[in-house]
């Protein structure tokens, strides 16, 4: 055996990794703890001047749908088609950005994958 070796994983003491293991058991918690924040948000976002609101959750599912009469117009459904599908890819993007902005604080910056 060579003369100062220590066996294990060249000398790192059991209590370094005691306190690794309640860091990351740490970081699970606060992962869980964001994610349920997240699923419970309520994201709200508009299209055409207002005329369009949209309401989504945490897990992307339409809350509620919101039209006013003016943006109807039987001649242009396309239209009104554009302002919802706008609607609601600004609340995703809003989404994205909190659920983001949630993961970095639980897990201290570290880039995981969700």
């Amino acid at each position: 055996m060579a003369k100062g070796f220590r066996g294990g994983f060249g000398g790192m003491g059991g209590g370094n990794m005691g306190a690794l293991m309640q860091q990351a058991q740490k970081m699970q918690r606060d992962i869980e703890v964001a994610k349920a924040e997240i699923d419970a948000l309520e994201i709200d976002a508009t299209a055409g001047g207002g005329v369009v609101k949209i309401v989504i959750s945490g897990t992307h599912e339409i809350k509620s749908l919101e039209i006013d009469p003016s943006a109807v117009d039987p001649e242009d459904v396309e239209m009104l088609q554009d302002m919802i599908i706008a609607a609601y890819n600004e609340a995703a993007r809003k989404l994205a950005e909190v659920s983001a902005e949630k993961m970095s604080k639980a897990t201290g910056g570290a880039k995981l994958p969700f």
